[in-house]
């Protein structure tokens, strides 16, 4: 049994689910619209109320998920957690109310993981198909074939900014609708000729804004009664016609959302536009489902983040007999250094697999190009905090060590590091087999053990280990060698 966390913008979700039968019944599910994006001050800055309001929240969900015996639980964390520059200080703040470690994801992977809901919940139908997902403070558009994602795209308007600069004080007038579609239009204009190429059988709504527009238009009789262009503009009308959210009060909706349906519907009508869609259908499924589906993926080994690792090195030309051959040596050497934390291991290997993917922007500083790819590459599955370790550890893998002295602070990450320099040296000698002859120990100080005459048969190691001495030293770590 699994439970996903999302912290979203407008609402706080969770979904437990059980997988049966090829399929995942949800069992419980909480909610709670605390608007957090209405938290955001014009600084970026997460009010204290706001976040005092997300504690609150997370408690009482803490509270249901002990009620479980789970499997796995993830919290995503979307767009407000993005773009709040405290964020760093809230997290751990947020954590201790939930119990558990927050992924602030990029709005990528927020896309990737809303289709892999749609498609689970659609499971069978190899349809051509884009789904469009409407969040307190971004857009997610994502085209894809059954279960194969082709395009994914995160755009930064969402319904918080849209009622908020063009329907202020809840007042909704023509022209302040016309204003706020076309200033969602402007997001989407660019792309919206590479999503019309790929073009789709059926167009699907994830998002619970989109849900609320359709329960409205369907139990009203707005327009067709069905989630058309043209039901959509009626709706608008409609809500034009009462000039104010308070006075809207028609089924589907309820009072407090009217002004988040009103955001909602000016960026669909915009994004329908754009994309030239005609006609749309809402469903039930997207993030939660999405990201109880990777979990229950991860668990059966089927982990999204290794195939990112394979796409990652065809793009920039890895030599992938290298790169396994460096992450089999960092392997054996890490496990000599009786690592904790598992997780660490994980990342050790893949930033063993990429740690050459620098080379394709340069030979010069290699490393150091291959960093920033690992940090900000769009790599699928992969959180922001997951991408800067696996970076941080490519980082260290030659030269000096000060650049990464923070994370050689935490033990297992300076293992990490230490066992990826000696795999790369290792490699460049062609001595893998001849690992298996060395000991190797890291509490305090690193001390390598060779093989009598081991050194004078790999006369490049001696020379490399000289360097490691003079660059562990430089940060107050002794590396000894010595003859068994």
């Amino acid at each position: 049994m699994y439970a996903a966390v999302d912290l979203g913008s407008n609402s706080f979700r969770l979904h437990i689910g059980e997988p049966i039968a090829g399929q995942i019944h949800i069992v419980r599910t909480a909610r709670d619209p605390i608007r957090l994006a209405a938290g955001l001050g014009p600084d970026n800055l997460l009010s204290e109320e706001a976040q005092a309001t997300a504690v609150r929240t997370l408690g009482d969900f803490a509270a249901v998920l002990r009620q479980y015996r789970l499997d796995a639980v993830r919290v995503v964390a979307t767009n407000t957690l993005r773009v709040a520059r405290n964020a760093e200080r809230v997290l751990p703040r947020l954590e201790d109310a939930i119990g558990y470690p927050i992924e602030i994801i990029s709005g990528e992977e927020e896309g990737r993981l809303i289709y892999m809901g749609v498609a689970r919940a659609m499971s069978g139908r190899h349809e051509q198909r884009l789904v469009i997902d409407i969040g307190g403070g971004s857009t997610e558009l994502i085209a894809g074939h059954g279960d194969e994602i082709r395009m994914v795209e995160s755009f930064s308007t969402g319904t918080h900014p849209q009622s908020a600069t063009y329907f202020q004080g809840g007042h909704i007038s023509a022209d302040a609708f016309q204003t706020s579609v076309n200033a969602a239009r402007a997001h989407f204009e660019d792309m919206a000729a590479r999503y019309r190429a790929h073009g789709w059988e059926a167009a699907y709504g994830s998002s619970g804004t989109i849900r609320a527009i359709n329960e409205v238009i369907a139990r009203n009789g707005i327009g067709d009664g069905t989630m058309s262009y043209a039901s959509l503009l009626a709706l608008r009308d409609r809500l034009i016609d009462v000039g104010h959210v308070d006075a809207f009060d028609l089924p589907g909706v309820k009072r407090e959302r009217v002004i988040v349906m009103v955001g909602g519907l000016s960026i669909l009508i915009g994004v329908m536009q754009e994309l030239r869609v005609k006609t749309m259908h809402a469903i039930n499924a997207g993030l939660r489902l999405g990201v109880l589906s990777d979990l229950e993926l991860r668990a059966n080994r089927q982990d999204r983040r290794d195939l990112a690792i394979q796409d990652c090195m065809r793009r920039f030309g890895v030599d992938a007999a290298r790169a396994g051959r460096t992450a089999n040596i960092a392997r054996k050497l890490f496990d000599r250094l009786a690592p904790q934390d598992e997780a660490v291991t994980h990342h050790l290997l893949r930033a063993a697999m990429l740690h050459e993917v620098g080379l394709a922007v340069s030979h010069t500083g290699a490393h150091k190009h291959a960093a920033y790819i690992v940090e900000h590459g769009d790599l699928p599955g992969f959180t922001a905090r997951e991408q800067r370790l696996m970076s941080m550890i490519v980082l260290g893998q030659k030269g000096n060590l000060r650049k990464v002295r923070d994370v050689l602070a935490v033990p297992d990450l300076a293992k990490a590091v230490l066992a990826l320099r000696l795999a790369a040296v290792f490699m460049h000698a062609r001595v893998d087999a001849d690992v298996d002859l060395l000991r190797l120990r890291m509490k305090g100080r690193i001390d390598v053990e060779t093989p009598r005459g081991w050194l004078g048969q790999h006369p490049t190691v001696a020379a490399w280990f000289e360097k490691e001495a003079a660059a562990w030293g430089e940060v107050g770590v002794a590396f000894q060698v010595t003859q068994g």
